[in-house]
């Protein structure tokens, strides 16, 4: 069935929504829509686009999950559907959700880590000036306690892990990082039981994440970038978990055979 803008079908096809979807689309690529503007309104979208308006409330529901738009109701300038500017929510919502159904193995995301956190490490030693360090720092902190139960130490090791994303300013990277984090924390406990003394490796930890941190601050960035692909690696060969391999830093090498 063929429809014309203004007119909506007798017998609406179930997904017409993703034309109002792709009409949002369109209108962000070509910048007649922008972060903080108001998308018309239900009957408007309705006649504009020839479908009914239970397929535009529909879409509404789709680009708010997906952190696209937030909608308030009532009248005045915070009414209506509004796009958001910064929807890093959303992205970070459907991975949290890909993990939870499905999963990754954990090579891709070991692999994804070392690509993510290893640039963020290196971004941040950069322009150390430039970046707050303040969450990271209480995180560490928090980690210090001995008598912390591996579930605990384990769910602040990840967060650190986010919050330097978070300080990097990168709000892709974050997005990512926050949606792995379930992912991370999963299979990081998993690996427990595989260590034959928790406490030392909690030891371990501790120090290579301050290391971590003090080449950041140094602004040593070849440094950083080894030593996080070193504490992320070092952790699964330790917990007997699939490590996949990754190119030798000859740099870093040579550093600590000396």
């Amino acid at each position: 069935m063929t429809t014309t803008p203004g007119t909506v079908p007798d017998a609406e096809s179930p997904r017409a929504w993703k034309s109002v979807l792709e009409h949002v689309e369109r209108a962000l690529l070509d910048g007649s829509l922008q972060p903080g503007d108001r998308l018309p309104g239900e009957r408007q979208l309705s006649t504009d686009l020839g479908v009914g308006r239970s397929s535009v409330r529909e879409a509404f529901r789709v680009l708010e999950v997906l952190g696209l738009i937030r909608t308030r109701s009532g009248s005045g300038p915070n009414a209506g559907a509004i796009i958001v500017a910064t929807p890093r929510g959303g992205m970070s919502a459907l991975m949290r959700l890909q993990v939870a159904a499905q999963g990754f193995p954990v090579d891709d995301v070991v692999r994804a880590r070392l690509l993510l956190e290893a640039s963020v490490a290196g971004e941040l030693a950069a322009a150390v000036h430039d970046h707050d360090l303040g969450d990271a720092m209480q995180l560490l902190d928090a980690m210090e306690p001995p008598g912390l139960d591996p579930d605990e130490f384990l769910v602040l090791d990840a967060q650190f892990h986010v919050a330097l994303a978070e300080a990097s300013g990168n709000q892709v990277i974050t997005a990512m990082m926050a949606g792995l984090r379930s992912a991370i924390e999963g299979y990081v406990l998993a690996g427990v039981p595989h260590i034959r003394d928790w406490g030392a490796m909690a030891d371990r930890l501790r120090d290579e994440h301050r290391e971590i941190v003090h080449a950041i601050e140094r602004g040593d960035a070849a440094d950083a970038e080894a030593r996080i692909r070193d504490h992320i690696t070092g952790y699964y060969a330790e917990s007997l978990l699939e490590v996949p391999d990754r190119p030798a830093d000859p740099a870093h090498a040579a550093a600590s055979a000396t």
